[in-house]
Order: structure tokens, then C-alpha cells, then sequence
């Protein structure tokens, strides 16, 4: 197998040539991700293209060059060097294709890690506070709560609806907020934020419509 391009910073002649300029990595480059897993972090993508070669490889993999031999024109990055940037991307699940093939740029684990860094963001570093609780209420909480984090569910309901009661009271009432900024805010009394958000609608002391969330039930101070 041989390519066209020839001169400085020429590509590979042979297949195995072009092996070599990978180095010893699977014939196909993909992902190796699991169902509903982030590809790449923030902080990963920010290490993937601190290197100027591989931040070169996406410029172009993102304007339309997909094979290796463009992608080497585009940049005007030497053959090996291409194949070193494009194995790199692509074990960190940034890239895939063939070592000969073509490739391109996986823009949704961009898209997942903007939603991922946003999340972050919003997270406060401890839950809000609360006011004082009281009697039988007070002692269920110190049994849940420590420091504000929820340290388990209750399974009885009763004490489950106290808990919920508790935590709702951080949203303010007529307020309609995004899914991600609920999750942020359940998030800082436990990390599975997902199953709260979902008791505090069963509960209904949560609704929800056309992605956004309003406090529906609990006490309110007057």
C-alpha cells in the first residue's frame, strides 16, 4: 500500500511503515467506553491539546480532513508525528479510525464534557443552609443528615418524606430552575442526585415540565 504524499515530513510507503508510525496500538482506534460513561473530562481535553501537534491534528480532523495524508498537509506535520497525535487522540477518546483509514473527531464527548464542566460549576461545595429543625422532625434529620450530606435514604417513607421535606425547603417556591442546575443543588447533599430529584417529584414535592423544575409541596415559612 503507498500514498502520495512524498518530500518533507512524508508519509509512510508501506502498511507497515505506517504500523510503525503508530506504534504497537490495535489496528482500530475506538473508544473503549461503556453505556452512559463520559468520554473525555474537562481536564482530559485540556491535556489532550496542550500538546501543539495534536492540538494541530483537531484543527483539522474539525475542518474536514480525515484522512491521515490530509491531515498531514493541513498541519504540515510529519507523517509519524501525525500518527503519534491521531493513536493519542483516540486512546483518549477523542478520535477514531483506521491507522490508514478514515478518521474523524468525536464532537459529542466535547459536548458531553461542556455539560460536564457546567455541572461542576454549579456545584456548591457544601449544601445550603437550612433552618433549625425541631422535635420528632429534628431527630430524624440527625439521623440522615451529618454535616448537611445525606448519608443514606430512609427506607420507611414517613421518615423518607421528613428527609425530602428538609431538602425541597433550598428551592424557592414560584422559582423554575434547569434540570442541571437541580441536579447541582441535590448533588451537594448526596452524589446520586438523580434518585432525589426523582423522589422529590414522586413525592411531588417537585414538578416538572419541558426540562425545567418548580417546588410544588413542603412546608413554607410565612
Amino acid at each position: 500500500m503507498s500514498y502520495a504524499r512524498t518530500g518533507p515530513g512524508e508519509w509512510p510507503l508501506s502498511e507497515s511503515e505506517g504500523t510503525r508510525a503508530y506504534g504497537r496500538l490495535p489496528h482500530r482506534f475506538a473508544p473503549q467506553l461503556g453505556p452512559g460513561t463520559v468520554g473525555v473530562t474537562p481536564a482530559e481535553i485540556v491535556g489532550l491539546l496542550a500538546e501543539p501537534d495534536r492540538l494541530k491534528v483537531v484543527a483539522a480532523l474539525a475542518l474536514g480532513c480525515s484522512q491521515p495524508a490530509q491531515i498531514a498537509d493541513a498541519t504540515d506535520l510529519g507523517a509519524r508525528a501525525v500518527g503519534r497525535a491521531l493513536a493519542r487522540l483516540a486512546a483518549g477518546g477523542l478520535a477514531t479510525g483506521e491507522p490508514a483509514g478514515d478518521w474523524r473527531l468525536l464532537t459529542e464527548r466535547l459536548r458531553e464534557a461542556a455539560v460536564e464542566a457546567a455541572l461542576e460549576a454549579a456545584l456548591p461545595s457544601s449544601p445550603p443552609e437550612l433552618g433549625p429543625p425541631h422535635g420528632d422532625r429534628a431527630r430524624v434529620l440527625r439521623s440522615f443528615l451529618r454535616d448537611g450530606r445525606l448519608v443514606s435514604v430512609p427506607a420507611a417513607r414517613s421518615k423518607r418524606r421528613v428527609v425530602l421535606e428538609h431538602i425541597v425547603a433550598v428551592f424557592e417556591p414560584g422559582v423554575r430552575y434547569p434540570e442541571a442546575e437541580v441536579s447541582a443543588t441535590l448533588a451537594a447533599f448526596h452524589p446520586d442526585y438523580a434518585a432525589l430529584r426523582r423522589y422529590l417529584v414522586d413525592e411531588e414535592l417537585l414538578s416538572r415540565a419541558g426540562g425545567l423544575y418548580w417546588r410544588s409541596g413542603g412546608p413554607v415559612d410565612v
